[in-house]
């Protein structure tokens, strides 16, 4: 292997990581992390040799645990790693880029909590197996497997009614307490991954972004995230309805309202994730149109 410089990116990276991206994204099927904004850049890096960016790793906080939560549950910090499509078996530039994140991951540790433990995991596509095989390598083991849905918006969205007793609105969570009272809600349902504030303010940035939210009198029951992604393909994420109110058809009505929303909004397709283990959330999706196009794989370890 030539000289290979590993550095934080810049500003001045960006177009050379765009040719990274589009070489990598354009022969596979793969989990590509952007960069984000400049205050998240101390997170990623980028490996270098004879001027052309051969590899990228980023890292980040995915969940954080508050404090007084059950110690079964887990801070995540994620990890991504790829390069060039014919560098996808040179284990010795992983290392590089591995190196530089692990430490970097263990600066973020310090960050968390301590009440609970953390983890650091990995999330590829099951058709990344060199990639997958590297992390193995490095003690990672198998955690769980997740797949993308997609739904054709030009095929015809039923409509789903609430009964009397709900009533659905939108654009909801514009105020401090609203805020609040999701998050709160969100960790009833997720105690073991819970959005978080920071994730929230950050999917709240996104184009089109809004939430739809079912109500009992004056008590959330449930909710959904929809927004418009930089391809122009609507994304569906947190899905949601408090045990009490389920088997109600109250989910199925947060998708109607989701779909049909994206829909007006131009999207020709919406797309989600939800666990292979989730049966009963994978039957809900199949029922209102949505099919599997691809897995992804998450391995993880104590860090």
């Amino acid at each position: 292997m030539r000289k290979v410089e590993v550095r934080i990116f810049t500003k001045d990276d960006m177009q050379k990581l765009g040719d990274l991206y589009h070489a990598v994204t354009s022969k596979n099927n793969t989990v590509f992390w952007w960069v984000g904004e400049e205050e998240n850049w101390l997170n990623v890096f980028v490996a270098i040799e004879s001027g052309q960016i051969i590899g990228k790793g980023q890292v980040g906080i995915i969940t954080e645990i508050p404090p007084g939560s059950s110690q079964e549950h887990a801070h995540y910090i994620f990890i991504n790693l790829k390069t060039l499509p014919q560098r996808e078996d040179d284990y010795p530039l992983y290392d590089l880029l591995y190196e530089c994140l692990l430490n970097r991951a263990y600066e973020l540790k310090k960050t968390l909590p301590g009440s609970n433990r953390t983890m650091i995991a990995i999330g590829n596509q099951s058709t990344e197996e060199y990639n997958n095989n590297y992390f193995v390598s490095k003690d990672f083991v198998y955690w769980k497997s997740s797949y993308t849905m997609r739904r054709d918006l030009s095929e015809k969205i039923e409509e789903s009614v609430l009964t009397a007793s709900y009533r659905c609105l939108r654009g909801a969570m514009d105020s401090e307490e609203s805020v609040d009272e999701y998050l709160k809600v969100d960790m009833e349902i997720w105690p073991e991954a819970p959005i978080g504030l920071k994730r929230l303010m950050d999917n709240r940035k996104n184009s089109s972004w809004t939430a739809f939210v079912v109500r009992e009198n004056t008590t959330l029951v449930g909710s959904v995230m929809a927004w418009v992604d930089n391809d122009g393909d609507g994304i569906i994420e947190d899905l949601f309805v408090r045990e009490p109110w389920r088997k109600q058809g109250i989910a199925k009505h947060l998708l109607s309202q989701a779909l049909t929303y994206l829909k007006d909004h131009g999207c020709a397709f919406a797309e989600l994730q939800v666990e292979t283990a989730n049966r009963s959330a994978l039957s809900l999706y199949h029922a209102v149109g949505f099919k599997e196009v691809s897995e992804e794989v998450r391995y993880h370890r104590e860090l």
